[in-house]
């Protein structure tokens, strides 16, 4: 059997190679060009900015400070005259809470000077919130804050934002919510707050600090600064605002974060 020349072979394979680019011209397109870059990737979809916080929570440990949580509070009732904002007071079972100390040796002289503040809320019931205040006062020393602790620890993930006031940080920071965060707190308990929190970047000088979604002021009184400033930063036309509630109080705010000639005072010394 005589074999095709090499000659006539070469010609077979040029016949079929015009035959079938023919076939995918008219089935499926050109062949593709393997050559060519591919696509840049989709630009990334920016995260939304958490709207102003509607729905605002308080905790109420027994024996809280009084301003810490009624100085944020007059601030943002006045706040909610010009914008639709909820309140929610929590307390561990849902019953009122007294300000008097659970221990009386806190108490020595049985003074019977301490409100009851009614509750909206069991920690169990809590709605869904876009802000919770978290203050102190001797209260935060208690050894018994295991239900108001792991309830914060709980909510943290779910929050916009978490605002401490005064020794507040510390139900905070035993929580384990403020690890590796910048955070302050009141001077005269420096010592023994940021000891319940050995990973926090505790600050001072500081009036108050903000961290992403975590605020924390300084002694009592600094929580209306942070208030103020908070206003200020998060809702819309927030300046004129937060002038004009400051103005019908006759308070005069402190806007710089560092002003803060306590922690000279109290010997709490420049850090972080």
């Amino acid at each position: 059997m005589k074999l095709p020349s090499l000659h006539h072979h070469h010609h077979f394979v040029l016949l079929l190679f015009f035959f079938l680019s023919i076939i995918g011209s008219v089935v499926g397109g050109p062949l593709p060009n393997t050559s060519a870059k591919p696509p840049p990737p989709l630009p990334l979809k920016p995260q939304p900015t958490p709207q102003p916080p509607r729905r605002i929570g308080i905790l109420l440990p027994r024996a809280f400070s009084v301003l810490d949580v009624f100085g944020p509070l007059e601030i943002f009732q006045a706040l909610s005259r010009q914008t639709r904002l909820e309140l929610v007071l929590l307390s561990r079972d849902g019953a009122a809470v007294t300000t008097e100390p659970a221990n009386p040796a806190m108490n020595k002289h049985n003074s019977s000077f301490f409100p009851a503040v009614p509750a909206t809320h069991s920690l169990a019931a809590a709605p869904e919130l876009d802000l919770l205040v978290v203050p102190g006062g001797m209260g935060a020393r208690s050894p018994d804050l295991a239900p108001e602790v792991a309830f914060v620890r709980r909510a943290f993930g779910r929050l916009d934002y978490l605002v401490t006031i005064c020794t507040g940080a510390g139900i905070a920071a035993q929580a384990g919510v403020l690890d590796g965060r910048r955070a302050t707190t009141n001077k005269a308990s420096w010592a023994t707050i940021t000891a319940m929190g050995p990973k926090v970047k505790w600050v001072s000088p500081a009036r108050w600090v903000e961290d992403g979604k975590v605020w924390s002021s300084s002694g009592v009184t600094a929580g209306l600064d942070l208030a103020f400033e908070f206003i200020r930063k998060k809702y819309p036309n927030g300046t004129a605002i937060a002038d004009f509630i400051a103005g019908n109080m006759e308070h005069t705010r402190v806007t710089d974060w560092r002003q803060d000639p306590w922690s000279e005072m109290f010997g709490v010394p420049r850090q972080n």
